[in-house]
């Protein structure tokens, strides 16, 4: 292609790069990036085809997916940035640039060494700028470069520190179930014997906690991806346990005794915020239809979670909590309520290769019931 042609097309390529950063990193808003985000999903689905063969030992194949993609991105980026200073010097060499000893190679990778060289610090190549473009250029390139990798390092940090905290928080939300994934269990140990004034703190830690995981996930998308075979890990499994204990507890609890949690700014943060986290990552990410389960019709999920609702009341009043005196009343409020977040999740938890069972053995077949057989 004309010199000109080739510089211009190795230009945009750094600017596309350095775009790429910008709105991965810096900007970090979901559903941004440029590069990052497209090479995100296409590394998910690879690694959905390749754990879709293993069959049962697929889950182990997706556990390293949020780690490949961060490794792809930096080379990714890497490569770019070469291959875009490559097409800017590749014209120049053996005018503008030439070799501090002998004669100056003028073919493509002789330009790729000399552009990942000046990307990282100039003159430590054999090449050296001669003319004052040449110059800018280099320090140009050596200013981009450093910058990235600073940014790049900065910013898988922030990705693990983010993961560190959604994985306590998936943890301990688990452990306040006694391991059993129940919300009841949860509400029942947040209010033994219907003291609630002490589980009120946990309530509005686990709320603040749910925060920053919507705002961790919406500041690195990538965290979606980092799927581990625990289910309690996943944020699937986080947010059911939290709209399910809100819902029990405006549903289930009795007015006049435990009105005032009802309508505690703490419980409010908690649904609020595990709804917009579900809501966002369904506007945001791959949902498909890889793992499928047929799903029951209103009818059906309705008497399912009518079911659901009377195990939890019977498991709040054998903690000694005061229910609410017109059950019926709490089963109507408790299905419109679950009507609001229950096919959320039940379109996110799939999308990251769970079942429903795993995310929600207490709701998925109440009392007991047989679970529903899922289709991979």
């Amino acid at each position: 292609m004309p010199d000109w042609l080739e510089q211009v097309v190795g230009a945009f390529l750094v600017l596309l790069v350095l775009a790429d950063v910008f709105l991965t990193v810096l900007y970090a808003r979901a559903g941004t990036g440029i590069i990052s985000t497209r090479l995100a999903r296409a590394t998910w689905a690879a690694f959905r085809v390749a754990a879709g063969a293993l069959g049962p030992r697929g889950g182990e194949v997706l556990a390293f997916c949020g780690p490949a993609i961060l490794v792809l991105l930096v080379a990714a980026w890497a490569l770019a940035l070469t291959l875009g200073a490559a097409l800017v010097m590749h014209p120049l060499l053996g005018t503008a640039i030439t070799a501090q000893s002998g004669g100056t190679p003028t073919d493509f990778v002789a330009a790729m060494y000399a552009g990942g060289s000046s990307m990282a610090i100039v003159g430590s190549s054999d090449f050296a700028p001669q003319t004052d473009w040449a110059r800018i250029l280099y320090l140009f390139n050596s200013l981009a470069g450093m910058s990235v990798v600073s940014l790049t390092l900065t910013y898988i940090m922030q990705v693990y520190a983010a993961l560190q905290r959604r994985n306590a928080l998936g943890l301990k939300l688990h452990l306040l179930t006694g391991e059993t994934g129940d919300a009841a269990e949860l509400v029942a140990r947040l209010g033994p014997c219907g003291q609630f004034s002490a589980g009120y703190s946990d309530v509005a830690e686990v709320g603040s906690g749910m925060a920053e995981a919507k705002e961790a996930h919406h500041f690195y998308p990538v965290l979606f991806y980092f799927r581990f075979r625990q289910p309690f890990y996943s944020v699937s499994r986080s947010a059911l346990m939290a709209l399910d204990a809100v819902t029990l507890i405006r549903s289930a609890l009795d007015d006049q005794r435990h009105g005032w949690l009802k309508e505690s700014a703490a419980v409010e943060q908690l649904w609020r915020a595990s709804l917009v986290l579900v809501t966002t990552l369904e506007e945001t990410f791959p949902i498909d239809g890889a793992c499928e389960q047929a799903r029951p019709s209103a009818g059906e999920a309705s008497d399912r979670w009518r079911r659901r609702y009377r195990s939890g009341v019977q498991r709040l009043r054998r903690a000694g909590i005061e229910t609410t005196t017109d059950e019926e009343v709490g089963a109507e409020a408790y299905v419109s309520l679950r009507s609001r977040w229950d096919p959320l999740i039940a379109r996110l938890a799939p999308a990251m290769a769970y079942r429903m069972d795993q995310i929600d053995p207490a709701g998925d077949h109440p009392s007991g019931e047989p679970a529903p057989r899922y289709r991979h």
